[in-house]
């Protein structure tokens, strides 16, 4: 068996792509670190250290999740090389997470242990994170053969429920965090462009753009009824917040412009194609 490092592709060749990606996966902890010597953390680095750890695992689940997409839209088949690392990083990051997690619990398992059974959010990331370590440890070429191709991808399908799991885990935090919603109207993308793409309409830039909005307005009123069933907050003044900047751009904001500029970009991508076409025939005429 050859050893393969990250940032050579399988032919052993470097490559630019997979030797970017693996160096941007140590952003976060550096960041993460650098937060911490700054004191920005307050009295107990510990807490926010498990929450930022919790945060990009889902993110980066959610980034592995968007490799698919990226790669039709925009042609770039390339980016399937780096599905793999990404998802590995969020494994770690995940267990990164319950390593923090336990250490603010000052390592008493019996109370750790009463929580991870009593508590539902818990009981949701132990599911995902066992769910997480399976594809983790099948991710091997190896393990590809022995499953086979078919029975190795009905076993990573299992990435959808586990990512909705783990974002579940992180709504029921106790308090209210932006990144909730903006992973959860992310979340809501990815899934529905698959159906979009099932139906041959995953590069059209106008199904793109409705999908955009439509995102958009299931963001700001998930975070709207949820904040309402969970915390207990009026609908309508959340709904609201979504037109000040007092606290940022709000995360229904965040997901149009992202999903605009990516209808935008597939547009572009349609037109050139349409252009070197109309090119190419005038040349043969």
């Amino acid at each position: 068996m050859r050893l393969i490092w990250p940032w050579q592709d399988r032919r052993g060749g470097f490559s630019w792509l997979k030797a970017g990606t693996f160096a941007l996966m140590f952003v976060p902890p550096i960041w993460l670190i650098d937060q911490v010597a700054a004191e920005q953390f307050g009295p107990v680095p510990l807490g926010g250290m498990t929450y930022w750890s919790g945060l990009w695992a889902i993110a980066l689940l959610m980034l592995a999740l968007a490799i698919t997409p990226a790669a039709t839209i925009f042609r770039w088949g390339q980016l399937i090389l780096v599905r793999r690392m990404i998802g590995v990083t969020a494994l770690v990051y995940t267990v990164a997470h319950i390593i923090i997690y336990f250490a603010l619990r000052f390592w008493n398992f019996a109370s750790i242990a009463h929580e991870m059974a009593t508590r539902i959010s818990l009981i949701l990331a132990s599911i995902a994170t066992l769910g997480l370590i399976a594809l983790g440890v099948t991710s091997l070429d190896a393990a590809v053969r022995r499953m086979g191709a078919r029975g190795w991808q009905k076993l990573h399908n299992a990435v959808y429920a586990i990512s909705a799991l783990a974002l579940i885990h992180y709504l029921l935090s106790p308090d209210v965090y932006p990144e909730q919603f903006l992973m959860s109207g992310a979340f809501f993308w990815l899934m529905t462009w698959r159906l979009l793409d099932r139906r041959g309409r995953g590069t059209d830039a106008a199904a793109l753009a409705v999908l955009a909005v439509a995102s958009s307005v299931l963001t700001a009123l998930f975070q709207a009824g949820w904040i309402w069933a969970y915390h207990g907050y009026e609908p309508v003044q959340t709904l609201r917040e979504n037109f000040t900047t007092d606290l940022g751009i709000p995360p229904a904001w965040q997901i149009l412009l992202l999903g605009l500029l990516i209808a935008v970009a597939a547009f572009a991508r349609q037109a050139f194609r349409l252009g070197a076409s109309g090119v190419g025939a005038r040349k043969t005429g």
